[in-house]
């Protein structure tokens, strides 16, 4: 009898125990495109309105060193739902294209690949920018993901003069690509609209986002959302609710949208009661586009911009969020976009495949301000190649340039480093700065007045020789080049293209 007694306790104990465990954590990562590091009022922005990304800063963990892989949009995408470098993956050099015959190999491995088997729903909304391709075999829907709802590829890779972007009828700045299909807005693999209506997207997106999260919730179902928006790229725009609404102009206005973004996730996940069980990420993809000025975004006090391997063109905002778990303050831990896949893996318990990773589980970090398992990061440029190899290492606080090369996109500042006709150069010794006292990259330690530092460019080619020993470069997705055919057609029966591609 006493036995029995001391069974039945020892089994009511395993099922409170059972019933105590944790439901899997959802997962939201909000990634902005050419955002750049002075571009949000809690990373110092006297005039930008943006404050729900300053309430998640508030309450959320701020990173002041966290970088994207590449300074160019598709390697960084390729990157952060990989963990993996771009030239991996074959994602490089330069962009993806609405006609190109490549993108992101589908024996790659995802987030939303890694979360399926778990049981998660996952869903994508916004840039897609790593292919369409023949039979758009490389669009969301085939890479992990239950739905798409958005633009695959950058919204200024198509005519945009005769486009509204904002409202009631103010048309585009500039031309943006021509001699292409207009910009076709995607569900799943059908095209839903073309050209899209710039004033309404951001609401749809915000819409199908919101839903998808309160139907999850609703059905207890562990959720993966991976929001990629289109601001604040080129050419900007915004709705009704945020047109003329900042003191920063078409910019300014975009990021409001943004932001305002950012304001319905959060409100969603406390209207389904799921906001202390939901990890929220976010970052950008690169640097701010500075040759379009006030237009262009901001990289602070950082060098340079989109295009770069100076700080400007890859250091991000970056802020973690996730109430009761983390706690609110700033980071000076090293991390980056390859970093997010392993630390979802490491939250929900996911396995990894077997192949080389690039990141590291931030959470450490994240749960105990620890320190990070990063202390490199390495600099390709947008056209990588195994000739070059890297242009720059970080090494703790150290970075050391081996090339250096301006930018188009980070064109019109008065640094004349940043510029398109600043050409390739190599250093050797490598330019040496020391990023805690000189995050500007002003001031050259590899100096003869300054002979201390040999060691530490030692210890970087040490870190650099060994980083490439391991790099295998992908075969180039970009480089397989682009066929007209291949651009999204709403009515591929249509004549002449690209022209007669519309359809509302």
């Amino acid at each position: 009898m006493r036995l029995h007694a001391v069974l039945v306790l020892f089994c009511l104990g395993l099922s409170q125990k059972a019933f105590s465990v944790s439901p899997p954590p959802n997962i939201i990562i909000i990634f902005a495109d050419d955002l750049g590091f002075g571009d949000l009022g809690c990373f110092g922005h006297p005039s930008s309105r943006t404050p729900n990304l300053d309430r998640l800063a508030a309450g959320g963990l701020r990173f002041t060193d966290f970088y994207s892989s590449s300074p160019v949009c598709s390697p960084s995408r390729a990157a952060l739902l990989t963990g993996r470098y771009q030239t991996r993956s074959g994602i490089y050099p330069g962009v993806l294209y609405p006609g190109s015959r490549g993108g992101l190999p589908l024996n790659e491995t995802t987030i939303a690949e890694i979360l399926k088997p778990l049981g998660y729903a996952t869903t994508m909304v916004g840039k897609w920018h790593l292919g369409v391709g023949p039979n758009r075999t490389y669009l969301p829907i085939n890479q992990g993901f239950d739905q798409y709802l958005g633009v695959p590829y950058s919204h200024d890779q198509g005519p945009c003069q005769n486009l509204t972007c904002f409202p009631p009828n103010i048309k585009c700045f500039g031309k943006c690509d021509q001699g292409v299909v207009t910009v076709p807005l995607f569900l799943n693999d059908k095209i839903q609209q073309q050209p899209v209506h710039f004033p309404d997207l951001v609401a749809s997106y915000d819409k199908f986002a919101t839903d998808f999260i309160s139907s999850s919730a609703k059905g207890k179902r562990p959720f993966f959302l991976y929001y990629a928006s289109h601001h604040t790229h080129y050419p900007q725009f915004a709705g009704k609710q945020s047109t003329g609404q900042s003191l920063r102009g078409p910019f300014g206005d975009a990021l409001l949208e943004f932001d305002n973004t950012v304001g319905a996730l959060l409100e969603a996940l406390v209207a389904s009661g799921i906001q202390n069980n939901t990890f929220v990420f976010f970052t950008s993809d690169n640097g701010p586009e500075l040759m379009r000025m006030s237009r262009g975004g901001n990289a602070g006090l950082l060098k340079c911009g989109k295009g770069t391997t100076y700080e400007g063109g890859m250091r991000e905002p970056a802020i973690a969020y996730w109430p009761g778990k983390i706690q609110p303050g700033v980071t000076h831990e090293l991390a980056s976009t390859l970093d997010v896949l392993p630390t979802i893996a490491g939250l929900t318990g996911a396995k990894l495949h077997g192949v080389q990773l690039d990141g590291y589980d931030m959470s450490n970090i994240l749960f105990n301000k620890g320190m990070s398992k990063r202390n490199t990061m390495f600099y390709y440029p947008t056209d990588p190649s195994e000739m070059y190899s890297v242009f720059a290492v970080r090494l703790g606080k150290y970075k050391a340039h081996y090339y250096t090369q301006g930018a188009g996109h980070s064109d019109t500042t008065p640094d004349h480093d940043c510029h398109f006709d600043a050409l390739l150069k190599s250093h050797d010794p490598p330019l040496l700065f020391d990023l805690e006292s000189d995050p500007s990259e002003n001031y050259n330690l590899a100096t003869a007045s300054h002979p201390e530092y040999k060691a530490v460019l030692v210890k970087i080619l040490d870190a650099k020789t060994q980083f490439e020993k391991t790099m295998v470069f992908g075969e180039s997705q970009v480089g397989k080049g682009s066929d007209p055919a291949l651009e999204p057609c709403c009515d591929p029966q249509c004549s002449p293209k690209p022209t007669c591609c519309v359809c509302r």
